[in-house]
C-alpha cells in the first residue's frame, strides 16, 4: 500500500508514458526528420539536478544510437561568465521540469543565438523556453507535487528514447517503446528490491552501474541523499575500480544497478570484484531479461523509486517534502 505522494506519483509513470508516447508521436517524427536533415556534428545537453542526470542517459543513448558526440553544458558559462560557445551546426537539448531557472534559459538563448538547433524537453508547457528554442517537446507528466521528481524523470528518459529512435529511424526501438508502459507497470506490481532492512544503520554508500545503467545510478544516488538522508555517490563500476574501490575495506555498502545490455558482463565482473573485497552488495535488477536493452534502466529505476520512498519513511523522513528543498529551484 502506498504511503506517500512520492510513491503514488512514481506509480503513475506507466500510464503517463503511455499517453506521452502516443501524443508526441507525430511531433517526434517531425523532429527526427529535421535532425536527419540538420546532421548535427555534436550535441550539448543543458540541465540541473535530476535533469542533468537525464542528460547523462541522453549522452550514452545518442552516442550509442546516433554516433554523435555529446557533452554536458555548464550553464554558468552564459549566465555568470557571459560567454558564447561555438555551437553552429550543433544540437542542443534543454531538459527541465519547470523550464524557469535563469541560468538554464540564459544558456539556451546563447546556444540558439550561436547557431545551434535547440530542442527543449520540459514538463511545464507554459515555460518561457517555448519562446527560445526551435522545438518544444512537452513531457506530459502532469503536476508533480512531491519535491522528489519521479514520474517526470522517467518521462524525460522515455522522451529521449522516442526522440533518438525517430532521429535514427530505429524501428526496433520505436516498437519496443510501445511495450514500455506494461513493463513499468509490472515493476510497480513486483516485490521490493531495496528494503529498510538492507540499509539498516547505513549512512554512506555507493551506487554502481555501467553505461546507461550508470546514468540512472546517478539519479538513485541523488534520491538516497534527498529523501533518505543517506550520503550516496554514484560511480561507473569500471571507474570505481580505478581508486575508489579502496573504500570497500571500510565496510562499504554497494547498491548494484544491473541492466541487461551490452555492458552487463563486464559490470557483473566488476560487482563480483567489489564483493570479493568484502563489500555488502544490494542488488537492483529488471527481473524480465527480454526487455529491450535501451529500456532496461527505466524499468530498474521504476522499482527503485517506490522502494526508496519506503526506506525514507522507515528511517523517519518525509520523502514528499525533504528538509531544505523546494520543487522549483532557480539559480543564476
Amino acid at each position: 500500500m502506498t504511503q506517500t505522494i512520492m510513491e503514488q506519483e512514481a506509480a503513475q509513470a506507466p500510464e503517463i508514458i503511455r499517453e506521452q508516447l502516443a501524443e508526441n508521436a507525430q511531433l517526434m517524427a517531425d523532429v527526427g526528420e529535421k535532425l536527419r536533415a540538420f546532421k548535427p556534428h555534436m550535441a550539448m545537453i543543458i540541465g540541473r539536478g535530476s535533469s542533468d542526470h537525464a542528460g547523462v542517459f541522453g549522452k550514452y543513448l545518442i552516442e550509442i544510437e546516433a554516433g554523435v558526440p555529446v557533452s554536458s553544458a555548464a550553464p554558468s558559462v552564459a549566465s555568470v561568465y557571459g560567454k558564447t560557445l561555438a555551437l553552429k551546426g550543433a544540437l542542443v537539448i534543454v531538459i527541465s521540469q519547470s523550464g524557469r531557472s535563469p541560468d538554464i534559459i540564459a544558456q539556451a538563448e546563447m546556444a540558439k543565438n550561436a547557431g545551434a538547433y535547440c530542442i527543449a524537453l520540459v514538463n511545464d508547457e507554459t515555460s518561457p523556453l517555448a519562446e527560445v528554442v526551435d522545438d518544444f517537446i512537452p513531457l506530459k507528466a502532469g503536476a508533480e507535487i512531491s519535491v522528489a521528481a519521479t514520474k517526470s524523470y522517467l518521462a524525460t528518459l522515455s522522451a529521449l528514447l522516442q526522440l533518438t529512435a525517430n532521429w535514427t529511424e530505429n524501428m526496433a526501438l520505436i516498437n519496443a517503446l510501445q511495450q514500455l508502459p506494461e513493463q513499468l507497470a509490472a515493476m510497480v506490481a513486483s516485490g521490493p528490491q531495496l528494503t529498510p532492512e538492507s540499509l539498516d544503520n547505513v549512512k554512506n554508500m555507493v551506487v554502481l552501474g555501467r553505461g546507461l545503467g550508470f546514468a540512472v545510478s546517478k539519479e538513485m544516488a541523488l534520491k538516497l541523499k534527498e529523501v533518505a538522508s543517506i550520503h550516496a555517490e554514484s560511480f561507473s563500476s569500471a571507474e570505481f575500480l580505478h581508486g575508489p574501490v579502496t573504500l570497500v575495506e571500510q565496510g562499504l555498502v554497494i547498491l548494484n544497478c544491473a541492466v541487461n545490455d551490452e555492458s552487463a558482463n563486464s559490470h557483473e565482473e566488476q560487482i563480483k570484484e567489489v564483493a570479493s573485497r568484502g563489500a555488502d552488495v544490494v542488488h537492483l535488477n529488471q527481473i524480465d531479461n527480454s526487455i529491450h536493452p535501451r529500456l532496461a534502466p527505466l524499468v530498474v529505476l521504476q522499482r527503485f523509486y517506490l522502494d526508496v520512498a519506503h526506506v525514507a519513511v522507515a528511517r523517519g523522513f518525509n520523502p514528499d517534502s525533504p528538509k531544505g528543498l523546494k520543487k522549483v529551484t532557480k539559480t543564476v
